[in-house]
């Protein structure tokens, strides 16, 4: 069947993975055990993927396992550094073109050569008009592709743009071949899709021309979804799975215990806030600020995180990075006599009625929906909280079918520019940032930021961006978590990477193996 270049940008290219989750998967027992012995790594997953569309989020536990299908120019490697992929270099040129070198060898999963005209081709359906991809926004801030020769992309934009090499380290930007059908998207990935059950499983198995040598190192993955945390992680206890992600917070002491097990822990993700701006009254900034001020984020850490976190009281930047700065990052302090008085003068003195969309998928998005229903309370706002499944949840999300909404996420990565995917409200809806909230100064110094390639000159426009935010509230941070993978202790290879690329491990997995 011939599929046409705009429904293949409408849909953003359909998988066939396209169930939703079931809550409990059965414990694998017997069989299970078989399958560690044939060197297949059985990986407790938190979700089952609502989709495994290449260029739409719909998740981390959904990007873990896209990450294996498929690759893109670069990712980021163990340090959390950019490393190459399907290219092997690229380069800031003096016209202000970026150029990506295509490594040698580089194959999709049909055994065509990746080339120039695949990079050129998914670039154009990321940024097409009628595209429902994750990246569409930057991607559009391209305005034109030359290739010289089947291996070399010249990318040039419509402004300066420095970070641009990261926007291919994101898992929803993956480079797929330029003749595929709608409901085969073909990547060149480390694994191919080889099985699944709807709702429960899903199993991967080695792609034989991968291009890199010796990898993937083990003979298979089989996702099992254990949608119930406390499941999960009695799954990696008794030995059924060899590895989990999302380790519930209350169990990582006994992971840590275990002598059979180990933990392995990064802080960069958070929960934050994310309001419809559309609907009054978040369509008024002061009210959004008086949110902020009215959340006491200690408990936040401690009912939804047992103390495995700290609170965030400002945009999300990391202490100890160079566009920290102390006294913006507790702009939005706990200081309910100030949220009262922000009500007030937004004309709500006597509070008012809401939603709080959140899940109950995760309990971390539970507990926390629960604190700050319980603190909004105590100065007016009436909050009935709406707990959906996590396929539900991301859907209204997207769709802006919320008041407020809690969310857990963290950004693309460790540069302030990767904070534009939860802060920058002017790009494609998703369900991990705001629906359509005015936040102009924040948006222009982001931009403002990923055009200049001076050092110094960012630090001070992200300390502009980080002020401009605490006023215009895109998003209310509440509480820094530690994300933690916990494994057997013969699961070798793996590596948690650093700070706010936590929920990128998962292309770790390729060099992942029994010792």
């Amino acid at each position: 069947m011939s599929i046409s270049r705009r429904s293949l940008l409408g849909a953003g290219l359909v998988s066939p993975l396209l169930a939703a989750p079931i809550l409990v998967s059965p414990m694998l027992g017997r069989a299970a055990r078989a399958q560690a012995s044939a060197g297949i790594i059985r990986y407790g997953l938190s979700a089952f993927p609502p989709n495994l569309q290449p260029w739409v989020s719909t998740g981390a536990s959904a990007g873990t396992v896209k990450m294996l299908l498929h690759r893109s120019l670069v990712s980021y490697g163990p340090d959390g550094n950019l490393r190459g992929e399907l290219a092997e270099s690229w380069a800031h040129e003096a016209d202000g073109a970026w150029v990506f070198k295509l490594r040698k060898g580089c194959v999709f999963q049909n055994g065509e050569p990746v080339t120039a005209d695949d990079v050129k081709w998914s670039i154009e359906q990321i940024a097409g008009e009628k595209s429902t991809a994750y990246m569409r926004t930057q991607f559009q801030q391209i305005e034109r592709i030359e290739i010289p020769d089947p291996a070399t992309v010249k990318l040039y934009t419509k402004e300066p743009q420095a970070t641009l090499p990261s926007w291919f380290g994101n898992y929803n930007t993956f480079i797929i071949w330029r003749k595929s059908q709608a409901n085969e998207p073909i990547g060149a990935g480390p694994f191919r899709l080889v099985g699944q059950e709807r709702g429960s499983s899903i199993e991967v198995a080695p792609f034989d021309k991968f291009y890199k040598p010796g990898m993937p190192k083990v003979k298979g993955i089989k996702f099992i979804v254990y949608a119930d945390e406390n499941l999960r992680n009695a799954a990696l206890m008794s030995g059924d799975v060899d590895m989990i992600e999302y380790v519930p917070w209350q169990s990582m002491a006994a992971v840590e215990a275990d002598q059979r097990l180990k933990l392995d822990t990064q802080e960069g993700p958070f929960m934050d806030v994310l309001f419809n701006g559309t609907k009054p009254p978040f369509n008024d900034p002061r009210v959004r600020r008086a949110i902020a001020h009215a959340i006491r984020r200690e408990d936040i850490v401690k009912v939804a995180f047992f103390g495995r976190g700290k609170p965030l009281e400002g945009v999300p930047i990391v202490e100890g990075t160079p566009w920290y700065d102390d006294k913006l990052a507790h702009g939005w302090n706990y200081d309910p006599a100030r949220a009262k008085a922000l009500l007030a003068e937004a004309g709500f003195a006597n509070g008012f009625q809401s939603t709080l969309l959140a899940t109950a998928q995760f309990g971390m998005h539970k507990d926390t929906a629960e604190v700050v229903q319980q603190h909004l309370a105590e100065v007016g706002i009436q909050c009935e909280l709406q707990l959906p499944d996590w396929s539900t949840r991301v859907s209204r999300g997207t769709r802006g079918q919320y008041d407020m909404a809690i969310h857990g996420v963290s950004a693309d990565n460790n540069d302030p520019d990767g904070l534009s995917v939860v802060l920058d409200t002017s790009l494609s809806p998703t369900h991990g940032r705001s629906f359509k909230v005015d936040a102009p100064r924040t948006i222009a110094a982001l931009a403002k930021g990923r055009a200049e390639f001076d050092q110094a000159k960012r630090v001070a426009i992200y300390k502009e961006m980080q002020a401009a935010a605490l006023e215009e509230v895109p998003l209310v941070g509440l509480a820094w978590r530690q994300q933690g993978y916990g494994m057997a202790k013969n699961v070798s290879g793996f590596v948690n990477l650093p700070g706010a690329l936590s929920n990128s491990s998962g292309n770790m997995l390729e060099q992942t193996f029994f010792a």
